[in-house]
């Protein structure tokens, strides 16, 4: 059941990443929703890591945000067409 939760949660992330990263982002959905979940493994390690936040804190859907939005931001720098 927690895989299942996720992928959803992943899926959530990506799409608000998207939404909120400026210009046009040209992937589908199991893209978004891998974009998603690498975004909200890095935050949640990274902060649980520096130990700036507990596990299951409102603060960590943010941070799974702003850890998606630097993978996306990646992730257009790899994928940029020449």
């Amino acid at each position: 059941m927690e895989i299942i939760v996720t992928i959803i949660v992943g899926f959530v992330v990506g799409l608000i990443a998207r939404a909120i990263m400026p210009g046009k982002q040209s992937m589908g959905f199991i893209m978004t929703t891998i974009l998603g979940i690498v975004g909200a493994l890095l935050a949640s390690y990274g902060g649980g890591a520096l130990g700036l936040y507990a596990a299951g804190s409102p603060v960590g859907w943010i941070a799974s945000i702003i850890g998606a939005i630097i993978v996306l931001f990646i992730y257009g720098l790899v994928t940029k067409k020449r």
